[in-house]
């Protein structure tokens, strides 16, 4: 049975007549990179606020670590690492400094664990850099470093890769992966950039208005957004002989009403209308279909700009 790191039930917050998030139930399996998807204003930072503890769900529960309560709850975060919107840094500290402090509050003496962690992101070699000529890129991998203080079994980072150039998106992308990988750490990450959260993600759960819509793995997915071709013929018994006789394809499956569904042979429909005429199969339609990413994330938020 499947160990849930984070599991939440009915979960509700209103903000007097408006519904910031409305009763959803999330499921976060141990070693998932979970991809957490919505619009500005969709929910998703509201959410990840009542999963930190920061702001009271109306109604609903949440369970960390298969325990629910206060004191559980309570218990559970501090097997939990943050970033929530821009990590909060000190400008005139350098990045060692800030970590050595994190690390006095979270009662972690252990000061060799701070250039361990700066290692792990890549900031071993800053010196007394202070912290207010970082780059973006910089600063959102020392937010990184301080959400590892401590060891934590769960990353909740929300957008850890907005502002990023594309260089500190492929960098931040393999830092996440190898920190789930190696490490073990299941990891939320809540951004609208679904090129890049695809390549990463195993598991995704997309928000729209406030609503948890549905929740698929990243193998759901690609059949989901799967291309191919659309025929609907005189003969599909006929049809499909030819398919497997001609073009050595098992690929396809055959609908009501005598339509063929290939998956591959995608460029050849010229060559496929043309070996169904020699053998007597009348091509009433013949149309390429399948969403890409965006596509199909646009329909799940009903249209309009994903962002």
């Amino acid at each position: 049975m499947a160990e849930y790191i984070l599991q939440t039930f009915g979960l509700t917050k209103q903000y007097g007549n408006h519904t910031a998030v409305n009763n959803v139930n999330m499921k976060i399996k141990k070693g998932d990179i979970y991809g957490f998807i919505g619009r500005n204003g969709a929910g998703k930072t509201t959410m990840i606020r009542m999963i930190m503890g920061l702001v009271t769900p109306t109604k609903g529960e949440i369970e960390l670590f298969s325990r629910k309560g206060e004191k559980n709850m309570n218990a559970g975060l501090n097997r939990i690492g943050s970033i929530i919107e821009h990590p909060a840094l000190y400008p005139d500290f350098t990045g060692y400094e800030n970590m050595e402090l994190r690390g006095k509050l979270l009662g972690i003496p252990d000061k060799k664990m701070i250039g361990s962690i700066l290692e792990v992101v890549g900031l071993n070699d800053i010196g007394k850099k202070k912290v207010k000529h970082f780059s973006l890129g910089m600063r959102q991998r020392l937010g990184l470093a301080l959400a590892l203080l401590g060891n934590p079994d769960f990353l909740v980072l929300d957008e850890p890769i907005n502002g990023l150039d594309p260089e500190g998106i492929v960098e931040m992308r393999k830092l996440l992966k190898k920190l789930n990988e190696e490490q073990g750490i299941t990891i939320l990450i809540s951004s609208h950039i679904l090129g890049e959260l695809s390549k990463m993600a195993t598991r995704y759960g997309v928000i729209n208005n406030g609503t948890l819509v549905e929740e698929f793995t990243d193998q759901e997915l690609k059949l989901k957004c799967r291309k191919y071709l659309s025929l609907r013929v005189s003969d599909s018994a006929r049809a499909s002989m030819v398919l497997e006789d001609v073009f050595k394809t098992a690929n396809y499956e055959v609908m009501p009403d005598n339509v063929i569904l290939v998956y591959d042979l995608l460029n050849m429909s010229g060559e496929i209308c043309l070996e169904l005429a020699k053998n007597n199969v009348k091509i009433y339609s013949i149309e390429s279909k399948g969403d890409d990413l965006e596509e199909y994330f646009m329909k799940l938020m009903g249209g309009g700009h994903y962002a």
